[in-house]
């Protein structure tokens, strides 16, 4: 199967905005609570020892590329085993917003009322509505996901080869960086196969894809933009995902 040079299907155009926000994030240090938050919760559901649990490997390699401090990192790890991580609670919300966007979004909390009236009111002020859970399932896939930048001396059709046996189903590359995208149950392997590889994994993570990518105008993607830009700054969000191509 060819290496695929397009993101068109995972959303180039919100794939950018999405990096720029991260940016702005990292400069202010609001992406570093949920680092720390989507490490402990690594931590909980597998154990402290990033060598057998490949979710935290992968937490703490995302930390490490947005420079999250060592010394926050290992005081989430330990956070794993306090009361403060038992009361946290991974919930999912779904939401469509204007013009045909759909919102898949994944919250740690200590408190699903706050969440969820939280969410329904940043949906209700921006055009948009929080709808029942599973109605949206079918429009997203989820997949595990590798990233890493792409260097002179890699053979991406070797790569590529050498992957299939750890769950490979496509290989994606544009502008320096690649996408290794797997059944989510083959997290572990993809990420693991990786690793095997000698490559250094830029991040890494369970994604949910869009089945049917939608387009927008720059206006609209303005609106659409918006409540996308309140609906990550709440702290209990850990990830969104969109429809939007």
């Amino acid at each position: 199967m060819p290496v695929r040079t397009d993101f068109k299907t995972m959303g180039r155009a919100f794939e950018c905005r999405r990096r720029a926000k991260e940016a702005r994030w990292d400069q202010m240090s609001r992406v570093f609570p949920k680092l720390s938050k989507a490490i402990t919760m690594a931590a909980k559901n597998g154990g402290p020892d990033p060598a057998g649990n490949a979710p935290l490997r992968m937490a703490i390699a995302n930390a490490k590329a947005q420079n999250l401090p060592k010394d926050k990192i290992e005081a989430a790890i330990k956070r794993a085993a306090g009361k403060d991580a038992a009361d946290i609670v991974e919930v999912s919300y779904e939401g469509k917003g204007p013009h045909g966007s759909l919102f898949y979004i994944e919250c740690a909390t200590d408190n699903t009322n706050r969440s969820v009236v939280n969410l329904r009111t940043i949906f209700s002020k921006n055009g948009g509505q929080i709808v029942q859970s599973g109605q949206l399932d079918f429009m997203f896939s989820r997949k595990a996901v590798v990233e890493f930048e792409v260097t002179p001396d890699m053979n991406l059709e070797e790569i590529e080869l050498s992957l299939i046996d750890s769950g490979l189903e496509e290989l994606q590359a544009e502008d320096g960086l690649a996408r290794a995208i797997a059944a989510y149950t083959d997290f572990a392997s993809l990420t693991h196969g990786v690793e095997e590889l000698g490559i250094t994994v830029k991040k890494a993570g369970l994604e949910r894809i869009p089945t049917q990518p939608i387009d927008l105008t720059e206006a609209q993607m303005d609106e659409v933009q918006a409540i996308l830009d309140k609906i990550e700054d709440d702290d209990d969000v850990q990830t969104v995902f969109t429809n939007i191509a």
